[in-house]
């Protein structure tokens, strides 16, 4: 590779760490192509019927020029849909199949959002709100070619893709839901790991490790509830979880709660970081036609503002929301979590723009769960319901080590999945199940991030005893970009290294 053999030694110390990450990327890539991963590109989470409605967000769309770039966008879409179909046959011909029951969700998306027309349509919203400021003849025009297209030549697509999946290629799908089960299955789960992790450890290391942290969160849970006046953890996780007034009433309830966390903890920020970001933070609603099966995430921005980031939010079925969770949540998706992280990478003048959008989600991942602990240091969660909604959310991190493991690395059944789900959680959730079966060593990412960041948080407060400070640390963490565990680990010792000099 022709980027390795460049003389890097005059080259600034930023330089050296971009062409690092850039190496690693391409020789990451590379092996991902030789293990074909692109041949299963469409599942529940990812592919392009659930990515591509989601250009309404992101695009803009204040000028004549937009809409007509977004127009010749959407009568793409068949094309797109066609190289896929060409992709999925290339890869059943490999062998390579997401599992049959999860592929058969795959065509109800596809079913869902072909079947509203024109303005109704997920992508039909920029057709109801073209600026007033535009001529009415480019009004009545935009409009009514957005209906046209989306009509004639986007909902066939989705149709198109819904009957190849539902009829020719799901009934191949594989039955076991392991990557084990796949040709080389071994191999592409340890590259999986490699790659979420951002580290080498052993699966069977992992799974080892899911274990103490499980028992190592129960424990608290148990101290919390006989702080909170329960005989065990049992009577209180089903007491909190059966509170009637824990359960939403409303979509906008649960924004509202959203709105009112986030809106305590960005006074408090200053406590904890000396460097804040620029970028607004929107709350808002997981975009309908994928709200059934997406979770609660972040969204980024633009760098230059013009776009806040925003925290989506599943609203959906919302008497059946259970509330408790809200607030280590919205602090993991929004501020001091993935907001912040993403925002003052962005916003970092120095940093190579290749370098802003990278994204390892061991280091991304562990941020938010790092910053779910955060908001227990600034006294926030007062509440026993929401300290163990906390306290949930990491459990539910620790058991992810587990069963990812387990159906991936030891051929657990999703029985098996759910039955180690029913001894430690406080409840099965199918859909979470799923995502682990078809996104590999994903799951592993949120734990061992946190947990190595507490590592060196430890290392550099033992280590600079009184010349630590928190809010150093954690611009030391974030003013960098998203890194390899590997080097946020050298990053920081060489940090500690100098202010004992200091």
């Amino acid at each position: 590779m022709r980027l390795k053999a460049l003389d890097s030694k005059e080259a600034s110390e930023q330089d050296q760490l971009d062409r690092m990450l850039l190496v690693r990327l391409l020789e990451e890539q590379l092996a991902s192509i030789r293990l074909k991963n692109y041949e299963t590109p469409v599942d529940q989470f990812n592919g392009v019927q659930i990515f591509l409605p989601q250009i309404v967000t992101f695009v803009p769309l204040d000028t004549v020029r937009h809409y007509e770039d977004y127009i010749a966008r959407l009568k793409q879409i068949p094309r797109r849909f066609d190289d896929v179909i060409v992709t999925l046959k290339q890869g059943e011909k490999d062998g390579l199949l997401p599992p049959k029951y999860l592929l058969l969700e795959v065509v109800t998306q596809c079913q869902n959002i072909a079947a509203p027309a024109g303005e109704m349509n997920a992508f039909g919203a920029p057709a109801t709100r073209i600026p007033s400021t535009f001529s009415a003849g480019d009004k009545k025009r935009l409009h009514d070619q957005i209906v046209n297209v989306i009509d004639q030549q986007v909902r066939p697509a989705y149709r198109k893709l819904q009957k190849f999946i539902g009829q020719d290629y799901a009934p191949k799908g594989r039955a076991e839901p392991g990557i084990w089960s796949l040709p080389d299955g071994d191999e592409r789960y340890l590259f999986a790991v490699h790659v979420q992790t951002t580290t080498d450890m052993p699966p069977e290391q992992i799974y080892q490790l899911g274990l103490a942290q499980v028992s190592e969160i129960e424990t608290e849970i148990a101290a919390l509830a006989k702080k909170a006046g329960y005989p065990d953890a049992k009577a209180f996780v089903q007491t909190v979880h059966s509170d009637p007034k824990l359960m939403a009433t409303s979509r906008e309830q649960i924004l509202g709660n959203y709105r009112r966390y986030l809106g305590q903890m960005e006074p408090k920020l200053p406590e904890l970081f000396g460097i804040l970001p620029k970028a607004k933070l929107i709350v808002t609603s997981v975009p309908e036609y994928m709200e059934k099966e997406a979770s609660t995430q972040y969204v980024n921005g633009t760098p230059d503002g013009s776009r806040p980031g925003q925290v989506w939010v599943r609203t959906y079925d919302p008497t059946h929301y259970d509330m408790t969770s809200d607030e280590s949540t919205a602090y993991h998706e929004g501020i001091p979590g993935h907001h912040m992280q993403t925002s003052i990478a962005q916003e970092q003048p120095n940093l190579h723009p290749f370098h802003r959008s990278l994204w390892y989600g061991a280091y991304g991942e562990g941020w938010g769960l790092y910053a779910e602990r955060l908001g227990k240091e600034l006294g926030f969660y007062q509440a026993p319901a929401s300290d163990l909604g906390r306290l949930d959310d990491e459990l539910l991190r620790a058991v992810r080590l587990v069963v990812d493991t387990g159906v991936h690395y030891k051929h657990w059944t999703r029985q098996q999945m759910a039955d180690y789900f029913l001894q430690h959680y406080n409840e099965v959730p199918e859909q979470e199940i799923d995502r682990y079966i078809v996104w590999p060593a994903q799951a592993l990412a949120y734990k061992i991030g946190q947990l190595k960041i507490l590592e060196l948080r430890q290392r550099a407060q033992t280590e600079l005893g009184a010349k630590f400070d928190i809010r150093a640390f954690h611009d030391e963490v974030l003013n960098a970009g998203s890194l390899p565990l590997d080097l946020l680990e050298a990053r920081i010792n060489a940090w500690v290294a100098k202010r004992k000099q200091n």
